[in-house]
């Protein structure tokens, strides 16, 4: 059976990275089974020395990029065989906007944002021993917050990673419109993908700047709700 190696439920949802997440929903969308880890230890076992992973009866593979390909091409899974070129070119550079640009917003939200701060210190270390949980979560948080800075985000205003985000919010909404899934009313794995990115400001149950913009959407609530009933009831 496939291991699926992640952070652990947090905030409401299945797992506090949207990336494994992903995984999570691609592989229950595909209806294979795995088994879900939540073992910060197993870090170092990953082999991009990051989460999430995936263990397949002694293949390991890290990135879920990468994953899903693996899974798609050794277990054959058709979840795209639906979509015609564009639309797969399409999902591809959607998928690029989520993962590179939206997800530094979630990063800036939960690591910066000092409303928001305490739930994740609380999420992420409340289990450490003393006295490494009175260290460790501040020098991983300047860590987080300098490579923001690098990336370039961490350079913005919150004003301005709202706005950012808000246009990933405004085009997902217009995209999805009134139907069941990002490519009319069949899924595919892009809906994994957008899932994963969505639940992260919308399913979790705390409240903060970011979360309340993307609620602005009602088609994106219900979405994720859509999504919840049918994979996660």
């Amino acid at each position: 059976m496939i291991k699926l190696y992640g952070f652990g439920k947090a905030f409401g949802v299945v797992d506090a990275s949207p990336f494994v997440v992903k995984v999570d929903l691609f592989l229950k969308m595909a209806q294979i089974d795995c088994e879900y880890m939540s073992d910060f230890n197993q870090l170092k076992k990953s082999p991009k020395h990051k989460f999430p992973f995936i263990d397949d009866n002694g293949t390991k593979v890290g990135d879920s990029a990468f994953i899903l390909k693996h899974l798609t091409e050794k277990y054959d899974i058709k979840l795209d065989v639906h979509l015609d070129a564009t639309q797969k070119a399409q999902a591809s550079l959607y998928t690029k906007a989520l993962d590179e640009s939206l997800y530094w917003c979630l990063v800036y939200s939960r690591w910066v944002k000092d409303d928001t701060w305490p739930l994740l210190k609380d999420a992420f270390f409340s289990e450490i021993p003393i006295p490494f949980k009175w260290i460790m979560p501040n020098i991983i948080r300047k860590d987080v917050k300098n490579t923001l800075r690098r990336q370039g985000y961490g350079r913005h205003s919150e004003t301005e990673l709202l706005t950012i985000a808000d246009e990933h919010f405004s085009a997902l909404s217009t995209l999805l419109g009134e139907s069941d899934y990002f490519f009319g009313d069949k899924i595919s794995s892009f809906d994994a993908i957008a899932y994963a990115a969505l639940c992260e400001f919308i399913s979790v149950d705390f409240f903060n700047s970011f979360n309340q913009q993307a609620r602005k959407y009602d088609n994106l609530i219900r979405y994720c709700q859509r999504i919840e009933s049918q994979y996660y009831s």
